[in-house]
């Protein structure tokens, strides 16, 4: 059974269903469902769906993403186009869940919309813990245990299994809560005759030509996604089909946060101050309330126990500052299938710490260089250096989208 029908969830399916298994996933929302995200599935992303055969109606749908447009204080900014062939797309969330859980379907998943997972059926022998299922809530509102060898826990950042076994917590630090919307007429930043060439430029000095346009829809321009960094914040902004502008705003923030009772008024005033985004924003129009969400960052203690696997954000989230959090989810989902075959096969002896090995070994490096660009974000003074530093030296900053957008694992 798999918990959670997000990529991790469904890519887990679809590979455990391939290699002969049963399977059902079991999600508390029916499909398709809105979700926060930046809405952009970068290089490296796009090339672990394609090496599974499940990239060709995202590439359809998706805008190509060329490359990614960095600026920080003081008007400093960096365009920094991806290799030459390689390319990532922006796609709706709703709509990239949805057909990746259609694929799994397709592949033999059973799937279950509207099931609220209450708790796992656990077992203590010995000082050790089994799951041996799940607790759902029925149709009457009763507990209904569902029994099932393996459970795959690809149930969010709050997942339900995982917090309640403690396997996962909210660490105390970063503190981090995400606003994010959809708007219209957002206007696209000024043309480029070379992307990059000009570090000290202003995009937000001439609002565009044309705020309606798909910005990919000339085969000779080149389709940005954007990341903002200021003091202690920043903003994403990301086209998406449909002539819509994804725009989320990470801070530092809680819970008890006066801001949040407000997110409209919290992220139009953040776009109102921004230099480099006011223009930008000034004739846009959200076209529906903003998502909160928060707070971010999940530490997971362990890969799992016996008779029960996590992946996707329920093994551990970082702030989605580079936009990786889906190769995370989808090369993630395909770890614990692999780890969930084994167990089958064999028993769990060793199981969970080679899932441990085999996500430090693919993700370890990525994770430490969020976490260095989250600490450059939570100060000011750093914030200061690396916008000097741009204007010194752009190459490096270009060499950072890059490997932020997994571009060596989409030229392998």
């Amino acid at each position: 059974m798999i918990v959670g029908a997000g990529p991790a969830g469904s890519v887990a399916g679809l590979v455990l269903a391939r290699a002969g298994a049963r399977v059902r996933i079991v999600d508390r929302a029916a499909f398709p469902r809105d979700k926060l995200c930046g809405d952009t599935v970068n290089p490296g992303t796009l090339a672990g769906l394609r090496a599974i055969g499940i990239a060709a109606e995202i590439e359809r749908r998706g805008l190509r993403v060329d490359g990614m447009l960095l600026t920080g204080e003081g008007g400093v900014s960096v365009a920094g186009p991806y290799p030459e062939g390689v390319s990532g797309r922006a796609i709706l969330r709703r709509d990239l869940d949805w057909i990746l859980l259609q694929q799994a379907i397709a592949a033999g998943c059973q799937f279950e919309p509207c099931v609220a997972v209450r708790r796992a059926v656990v077992e203590e022998r010995a000082g050790t813990t089994r799951a041996s299922g799940v607790v759902v809530r029925g149709r009457d509102g009763r507990d209904l245990a569902v029994s099932a060898p393996v459970v795959i826990a690809a149930d969010g950042r709050h997942s339900t299994l995982a917090f309640g076994l403690g396997l996962a917590r909210h660490p105390a630090r970063p503190r981090r809560w995400a606003i994010g919307a959809y708007f219209a007429n957002f206007a696209p930043p000024p043309p480029r005759s070379d992307p990059g060439s000009d570090p000290g430029s202003d995009p937000g000095s001439d609002p565009g030509s044309d705020p309606g346009s798909d910005p990919g829809s000339d085969p000779g321009s080149l389709c940005f996604g954007e990341m903002h960094v200021r003091r202690g914040c920043y903003i994403g902004v990301a086209p998406v089909p449909g002539g819509l502008t994804n725009v989320c705003l990470v801070k530092p923030s809680g819970a008890a946060d006066p801001a949040l009772a407000d997110p409209a008024e919290l992220l139009a005033r953040a776009l109102a101050r921004d230099p480099m985004l006011r223009a930008r924003a000034a004739a846009a129009r959200m076209i529906a309330p903003p998502v909160v969400l928060g707070p971010l960052a999940v530490d997971a203690t362990a890969a799992g126990v016996d008779g029960l696997l996590l992946a996707g954000d329920a093994a551990g989230f970082v702030d989605p500052m580079t936009g990786d959090g889906l190769r995370f989810a989808v090369r993630g989902g395909e770890l614990a299938a692999a780890a969930a075959l084994d167990a089958l096969a064999h028993g769990w002896r060793g199981v969970h710490a080679a899932l441990a090995s085999a996500r430090a070994r693919e993700f370890g490096g990525k994770w430490r260089f969020n976490r260095a660009l989250r600490a450059v974000v939570a100060s000011p003074r750093a914030v200061g250096a690396a916008a000097v530093g741009a204007r010194i030296a752009p190459g490096i900053l270009r060499a950072v989208i890059a490997h932020a957008g997994d571009c060596g694992v989409a030229a392998e």
